[in-house]
C-alpha cells in the first residue's frame, strides 16, 4: 500500500480508525480487524483515550503486541467525555480532560500503559480547549518529544484560526509544532477544502480526514424509500424520525450521481469516496473505522484507485 508522510512518520494512505474498538466490538473482534488491517498493508492505527474509556487503546495495544516496530500508533487526548457504545457519551469527572500541562503529563502515562508501549508515534489534541493557552499545551507536548515519549504531535477538530494560532505560538517559543490536523471531510462534507486544507499547505501540515464515508452514506447501502438495516451505523445510532432528514432525496440524489460516475470508471461509490480524498492537497492518510475484516478489505481495495485532477474536480462538483 502507498505511504505518505506525517512529519517524519511514514504512514499507509489508509488508516484504521479505532473508535469502534472497545465500543461496538469486543477484544476478539478487534484483534481480527487489526489483523486484517496488517494483512492489507495498513500500518497506521488511530485511537483515542476516550474510546471505550481506554478499552480501545488497551485492545489495540494487545492486538499489536510483537509488531510495535512495524506500525505507527496515533492516539488522542483532551476530550471531556468517554465514548461508550455509539452514540453514548459519559462526562469525565471535574478536573479531568482538556489541554492543560498538568493533564498532558497525567494522561500520556495512562495511554502508554494502556497501549503497552513506551512511545506514541503521533499524539494529538482531540479538541481545542478555550480555557488553556495553546502555548501551555505545546510546551507540555514539546517536553514529551524531548523525553522520547512522543515522536510527533498533531491536533484535531481545529479551525483555521486555531491552526494559525498554534503555528505562531510554536514558532515564537521555538517549540515543536503540530504536524497534522484531523478533521471531518468527505465528498458530502467538503468545507475543509476552502479553509483548513489551505492552512495545512501553508504550514506544511498533513491533513487526516475522518468520517470519509459520511456515516456510511457513501457506501451505497442506503436507498430511497428504505429504512437503514439494524446493523448499519444509521440503523444503530439514529432515531427513526431523524432518518428522513439525513437520507433526504437531495442527499441520495448526490449519491446516485456519484455511483454513476464511479460505475463508468469500473468502480463503486465507496472506492470513489477514498480516491477523491487522497487526490486532495495535504491529505496523508484517510482514517476509516471497521467492525469486520471484510470492511477493511473493501477500504484497502478502494485506496488503490488514483483519480486524475479533473476527475476529482468533477466528483466534487457532483456532490457539492
Amino acid at each position: 500500500m502507498e505511504k505518505r508522510n506525517i512529519g517524519k512518520l511514514e504512514v499507509s494512505v489508509l488508516g484504521l480508525g479505532c473508535n469502534q474498538i472497545g465500543t461496538t466490538i469486543d477484544e476478539k473482534q478487534s484483534a481480527n480487524v487489526v489483523a486484517a488491517a496488517l494483512d492489507h498493508g495498513v500500518n497506521f492505527f488511530d485511537t483515542a483515550d476516550e474510546y471505550g474509556g481506554g478499552r480501545s487503546e488497551e485492545y489495540l495495544g494487545k492486538a499489536l503486541r510483537g509488531k510495535r516496530d512495524k506500525v505507527i500508533i496515533a492516539t488522542k487526548f483532551g476530550s471531556h467525555h468517554i465514548a461508550t457504545a455509539a452514540p453514548e457519551l459519559t462526562a469525565l469527572p471535574p478536573g479531568e480532560g482538556g489541554a492543560s500541562a498538568r493533564w498532558v503529563e497525567i494522561v500520556v502515562e495512562r495511554s502508554l500503559r494502556w497501549l503497552g508501549t513506551d512511545y506514541i508515534d503521533l499524539y494529538q489534541l482531540h479538541f481545542p480547549d478555550d480555557h488553556v493557552a495553546i502555548d501551555e499545551t505545546l510546551t507540555a507536548l514539546d517536553r514529551l518529544i524531548r523525553d522520547g515519549k512522543v515522536r510527533e504531535i498533531g491536533c484535531a477538530n481545529f479551525s483555521v484560526a486555531q491552526i494559525d494560532g498554534a503555528a505562531t505560538a510554536a514558532e515564537e517559543k521555538k517549540l515543536h509544532p503540530f504536524v497534522s490536523v484531523q478533521n471531518r471531510m468527505s465528498l458530502m462534507r467538503q468545507e475543509a477544502l476552502a479553509d483548513v486544507i489551505p492552512a495545512c499547505t501553508r504550514h506544511g501540515m498533513s491533513f487526516l480526514p475522518y468520517f470519509p464515508l459520511a456515516s456510511g452514506i457513501l457506501t451505497g447501502k442506503y436507498r430511497r424509500g428504505e429504512m437503514p438495516a439494524a446493523d448499519t451505523r444509521l440503523g444503530r445510532s439514529v432515531a427513526p424520525e431523524a432518518i428522513g432528514k439525513i437520507l433526504s432525496d437531495r442527499t441520495l440524489g448526490k449519491v446516485e450521481s456519484l455511483e454513476s460516475f464511479a460505475k463508468e470508471r469500473g468502480h463503486g461509490v465507496l472506492d470513489l469516496a477514498f480516491a477523491w480524498l487522497l487526490a486532495q492537497p495535504a491529505v496523508a492518510s484517510v482514517i476509516a473505522g471497521a467492525t469486520k475484516p471484510e470492511q477493511l478489505a473493501a477500504n484497502a481495495k478502494a485506496v488503490g484507485w488514483k483519480l486524475g485532477a479533473e476527475e476529482a474536480r468533477e466528483a466534487g462538483r457532483l456532490s457539492a
